[in-house]
């Protein structure tokens, strides 16, 4: 019953981000901002220390998994751009978020089987930036073309996926160090759509001190929820 309301939890966290960056739609260079930080500060904050912390032979592995995705993700997107419809870029990018909520979803499970101490530790963290996660998935498929019923879709499969991942824990026992190369590949991923993607676009159209703002605002956000968790 308490895993349930914790992935209640996440559902509505995630949905309640998407539906303010829909809402906030007139506003998206802002937002565009606060979710470039918020992706980035994910990868370095959260995804790659975790990473590193599992201890998967040792940290110069975990950065060559983390490079691997930033290089991955940058030949698929370059290959995407050949499309004359940019959408599939936004399918790909909502896709990536839908699999590190999925893996939130897996961390809660996986952190429970340890401790219910430990369990709790990890839901607070992944609930902090659950409410970003929802905000990232909107506008990366508002921004490539996608119009708000895929939009919308992609944030409900994002909401959906911690709520699947928790559930597929109750399945299975996995050794928690596994994870890290999946993380550090995530985080590539992560830096790649941050760096490349939402922060060039949100800067274009809008060239003022307060995007830049957000986008610093963003990765604090995440900082400091992770580091009150830690």
């Amino acid at each position: 019953m308490f895993l349930l309301v914790i992935a209640l939890s996440a559902f509505a966290s995630t949905l309640s981000g998407g539906l303010l960056a829909l809402a906030l739609r007139d506003k998206l260079h802002l937002i565009l901002g606060f979710s470039a930080g918020a992706v980035v500060g994910v990868a370095f904050f959260d995804l790659l220390p975790e990473a590193i912390n599992m201890g998967f032979r040792g940290p110069r592995a975990i950065i060559s998994w983390a490079a691997a995705g930033f290089l991955a993700y940058l030949l698929l997107d370059r290959i995407l751009l050949l499309h004359a419809d940019s959408a599939p870029r936004g399918n790909v990018g909502a896709g990536v978020l839908c699999c590190h909520s999925l893996l939130d979803g897996v961390a809660i499970g996986l952190a429970f089987q340890a401790s219910r101490s430990v369990g709790i530790v990890v839901t607070i963290a992944v609930l902090a930036h659950d409410f970003s996660d929802g905000i990232n998935t909107m506008n990366i498929v508002l921004r490539n073309g996608g119009d708000r019923s895929r939009a919308f879709r992609w944030l409900l499969a994002d909401a959906a996926s911690p709520v699947a991942g928790i559930a597929a824990t109750r399945l299975f026992d996995l050794p928690v160090e596994r994870f890290g190369p999946v993380l550090a590949l995530l985080g590539g991923f992560f830096l790649y759509i941050g760096a490349s993607d939402l922060i060039p676009e949100s800067y274009h159209a809008h060239p003022k001190f307060l995007t830049t703002a957000t986008t610093v605002a963003g990765a604090l956000v995440i900082y400091i929820a992770i580091a009150l968790v830690g």
